[in-house]
């Protein structure tokens, strides 16, 4: 009889382990608490690392098709003066692909395309999840128990199942950023792919789109809860004075499609990323800032090398062990460095210490930041089989 494993979340990264669990011949089911799939998010940057996870799982096409090419872009000033030019050719000629931006919604589906109807059950929470012998893990949904192999929880940042394998762990805490983002109702007049503007403890940046329209996104140093009777208008008050096209992307979206979320993340390292038959994925396991854009790109890492280990063998205990040793090590490493680029980025505020960060980038050669940007990028995935 085959392997079996119960995916809790219905996310990206755990519908991306559930391809890969079946790639390797496992039977799967995906539970997902929600009870209709509202592909919650704007957009998404996906970098190489991301890219070629997709690839293992069998989607890149699908998403590369999906997605368009950071080419042009960069870093600025409030004022429009440019820190850091985005080089997309370099960073293709080095890693094969520039950073690609899709919708958050269009990644959900094509993913849950990928896998049979049926797999993911929509309005099933799991209430329990326990170890009821030696190589089977219960997980009670509602009046149902469904017996696996092993259980993947990628529940994300408030992650239920890690809060019962960690109770001591002190779990996520406020960043200190909250982030507003909403995409275009239509086409926008764009001169650039991607960009990013650091002003004194603000972000705005946008993502462009193959079709024309963009997500934007303003993240800000606030009070954890800070809520606004009208987000637009407050944003509009905020970057009033900054560059185009900003105000035109805060233009392009009526109020009702703003979401607004504070930013939580794991800054207490996890011990392990596994209990007996059961594993953490994604930011249930490494919850990070979004300032290096590698939250999703993480996630999809853990999904590959997860599925890799597992039809490595020899057994699944032995499978875990090894997820633990190759993921946390490296998705910790990463999410130490996107809370250091936050700080050094969008947190940063007194006058001083923006004047000296941004002579600094001005000063540094393109090739060091393509150096950089691939220590994070520059990824291979593991076999699957």
């Amino acid at each position: 009889m085959g392997r079996s494993a119960v995916v809790v979340g219905g996310g990206v990264g755990g519908l991306a382990v559930a391809i890969g669990l079946r790639r390797i011949g496992w039977g799967v089911t995906v539970l997902e608490r929600a009870s209709a799939l509202q592909d919650a998010g704007a957009g998404i940057s996906l970098a190489a690392n991301g890219l070629r996870a997709l690839d293992a799982l069998g989607v890149g096409a699908a998403v590369r098709q999906a997605s368009r090419g950071q080419y042009s872009g960069g870093t600025r000033t409030p004022r429009g003066g440019w820190l850091a030019r985005l080089d997309g050719a370099a960073l293709e000629k080095a890693v094969g692909t520039p950073i690609r931006g899709i919708r958050r919604s269009a990644l959900h589906r094509l993913l849950r395309q990928a896998l049979p109807a049926g797999t993911l059950l929509t309005g099933s929470e799991a209430a329990a999840v326990r170890q009821t012998g030696p190589g089977t893990v219960r997980v009670d949904c509602g009046d149902t128990a469904l017996d696996a192999d092993l259980v993947v929880a990628a529940d994300g940042v408030g992650s239920r199942v890690r809060g019962l394998l960690f109770p001591d762990h002190p779990g996520p805490v406020y960043s200190g950023s909250t982030v507003l983002r909403a995409v275009t109702g239509e086409p926008v007049d764009l001169p650039t792919d991607f960009e990013l503007t650091w002003g004194h403890g603000a972000e705005f940046g946008h993502i462009a789109f193959p079709d024309g329209r963009a997500e934007w996104h303003a993240v800000l140093s606030l009070p954890a809860g800070t809520r606004f009777d009208d987000p637009l208008a407050a944003l509009r008050r905020r970057f009033h004075h900054w560059h185009d096209p900003i105000p035109a992307l805060l233009d392009a979206v009526p109020a009702e499609a703003v979401l607004h979320h504070d930013v939580h993340e794991l800054r207490t390292p996890l011990p392990s990323y596994t209990a007996g038959r059961i594993a953490l994925l994604g930011d249930a396991a490494h919850a990070m800032t979004p300032h290096l854009g590698q939250g999703a790109c993480q996630a999809l890492e853990d999904a590959v090398t997860l599925a890799a280990s597992l039809a490595a063998g020899p057994t699944v205990d032995a499978a875990l062990v090894r997820y633990d040793a190759e993921r946390r090590p490296r998705s910790q490493q990463v999410a130490r460095a996107a809370r250091q680029a936050g700080r050094l980025g969008q947190q940063l505020s007194r006058p001083w210490a923006v004047a000296l960060r941004n002579t600094a980038m001005r000063l540094a050669p393109s090739r060091a930041t393509v150096r950089t940007v691939l220590r994070h990028h520059d990824w291979v995935p593991p076999r699957l089989g």
